[in-house]
């Protein structure tokens, strides 16, 4: 009643755009019909309960497992996808760092630095020798793979590759995401897609 008009109210009905098709209030028809409730109840697959506990956690396993398997194709990062990266984390995985062991190394080197008398040896010769042999790898690792990735890949792009190599380099084995297909020391596959 005391409520302001818009615009397209306000206009006389010649200006409106109202289409005879669509009369106001009823919305168009749709594709195809609404399924009955029956019809809907019958298409939904029957899941019987399980009748053991020993049954229900082994199909919450395979549930469980079924998911990961298709997390990880599916919902892998996008700084993760394609063949070049693949190659790259195989790579780095298929052997055994001084990276992968920075994070206990600086661990231990903080612990030292609670001593007394190792702090000075530490702060002067363990922590830079540490850094300069952690640093050495990386940029060794990451020649390695981009020679190999652009023998491999000619028409793919390596934009990056260097920096993926040297973070994955330095991450504790069993914490890198997306988890390692290859064990150290396994051959590289020979294809990837």
């Amino acid at each position: 009643m005391f409520r302001r008009r818009t615009p397209a109210e306000s206009a006389p009905a010649a200006d409106r755009d109202e289409s005879p098709s669509a009369p106001r209030g009823v919305t168009p028809p749709k594709d195809k019909p609404t399924p009955k409730r029956r019809d809907s109840a019958r298409e939904r697959r029957h899941y019987a309960a399980p009748r053991t506990r020993k049954e229900a956690y082994r199909r919450m396993r395979d549930d469980d497992r079924r998911k990961r398997l298709s997390s990880t194709r599916d919902d892998m990062l996008e700084r993760d996808r394609g063949p070049v990266r693949a190659f790259a984390r195989d790579y780095v995985d298929s052997r055994r760092s001084f990276g992968e062991y920075f994070l206990f190394l600086s661990l231990a080197i903080v612990v030292l630095l609670m001593i007394p008398g190792a702090s000075e040896t530490v702060t002067t010769f363990v922590w830079p020798v540490m850094m300069v042999a952690v640093v050495f790898e990386a940029m060794l690792v990451s020649g390695r793979v981009k020679r190999e990735a652009a023998a491999r890949f000619p028409n793919e792009s390596l934009r990056g590759l260097s920096w993926y190599v040297a973070m994955r380099n330095l991450q504790y084995r069993r914490l890198r995401l997306p988890k390692p297909r290859v064990k150290p020391g396994d051959a590289l596959p020979d294809d990837y897609r």
